[in-house]
């Protein structure tokens, strides 16, 4: 089979490769000597097999082992492929949450980044969501990635962006040493943060967790304020049920376009909520296809579920930047066919399991 051109791994945003030539250019950029990063051409004398001859499109990632719990403690330099050389644009390093275990650290750049924006900004010009407005963002700042991810759509989609910060790393300590009452000191610390900035700026977009919307749907003039002036709801970090988001949607802020996101740091991102879905669907997730792509498993014998079963959501990142494949993901999803033109599995009704890693996976806010 001849070797992809690396050109398709620098396609333009509004394009889709061939996902399998595009998985080929990825394997020879990530294992040529002259390209890929230290810790993955060290990675590829254990492998068993040969990336750039044996990997020959998306089913292939699945030859990889799960390598995600190395990110612990890797150093971050060596996940940079040396192709870039010089011209390496580090937008930061960042971890995941830490719910099971030590947090797990990658490193973004910005061609990864810029991808990523210009898809949510699309998307929420498909929505109808005004370019031009202004943001508020109670979410992580760091060293989640999230902070990052929403500044740069933010941005790119014409509005500056207010920041409540918060810490979801504390929170899950309160949860786990059962201190209730400080975790709802602190959580009500963000409302008030929060109602703030509602009071005094012309906000356009709300960017929050499922946890801190129904906090805020509790205070009736924050919902009339965020009723008059915000036009799109964009969450994610924790989960939301069915019927929390149809009470939401319908009768909560019903002049609002609600916009769920679902993925992590050991993606550099994640899926989309699907547009167009009537008020009666579940919220099905789509990844971006091939740079992001999922399969719902069966946790014991690793095989596919059946389309509209449930099992846990494998996720692959493949990207110029980064390669993360193969990770066996802490969620269990029910499988969905995915778009026309896509690859791989959709997603819907995501909940976390219970135990991961031997960890109780707690929540939190985020």
């Amino acid at each position: 089979m001849p070797t992809a051109s690396l050109s398709v791994l620098d396609i333009p945003f509004d394009e889709r490769p061939d996902p399998d030539e595009y998985i080929r250019a990825a394997m020879e950029w990530h294992f040529g000597p002259d390209t890929g990063s230290p810790f993955w051409l060290r990675k590829a004398e254990t492998l068993g097999f040969d990336p750039r001859r044996d990997v020959k499109g998306v089913a292939d990632l699945a030859l990889f082992p799960n390598v995600t719990g190395e990110l612990r403690e890797v150093p971050v330099r060596d996940l940079i492929p040396q192709g870039y050389g010089a011209d390496a644009r580090i937008v930061g390093v960042f971890e995941s949450g830490g719910t099971t275990g030590a947090p797990k650290r990658i490193v973004c750049l910005r061609d990864w980044l810029d991808r990523l924006t210009h898809g949510l900004s699309a998307d929420l010009d498909g929505l109808g969501v005004p370019r031009g407005v202004d943001w508020l963002a109670i979410a992580p700042s760091g060293p989640h990635m999230v902070g990052e991810m929403v500044a740069g759509t933010a941005a790119r989609h014409g509005g500056l962006m207010f920041r409540v910060d918060m810490d979801p790393r504390w929170v899950k300590k309160l949860i786990s040493g059962g201190k209730a009452e400080e975790t709802d000191a602190y959580v009500n610390h963000l409302v008030e943060q929060a109602a703030y900035v509602l009071r005094t700026q012309d906000i356009g977009v709300l960017m929050t967790t499922p946890p801190l919307l129904e906090r805020l749907a509790r205070h009736d003039d924050l919902i009339e304020l965020i009723g008059e002036k915000v036009k799109g709801i964009m969450w994610g970090g924790a989960h939301m049920d069915a019927d929390t988001r149809d009470l939401l949607r319908s009768e909560v802020f019903p002049g609002c376009e609600l916009y769920g996101t679902y993925g992590n740091t050991m993606i550099l991102g994640g899926a989309t909520e699907r547009l167009g879905l009537g008020p009666d669907e579940p919220c099905v997730f789509d990844p971006r296809t091939p740079f992001v792509t999922f399969s719902v498993v069966d946790p014991a014998s690793g095989r596919p579920v059946a389309y509209g079963e449930r099992g846990q959501v494998v996720m692959n990142h493949v990207s110029k930047s980064a390669l993360l494949p193969n990770n066996l993901e802490r969620d269990l999803a029910i499988r969905v066919p995915p778009p026309e033109g896509a690859v791989g599995d959709s997603v819907a009704d995501v909940v976390p399991v219970a135990m991961f890693d031997d960890e109780v996976v707690i929540e939190g806010v985020y």
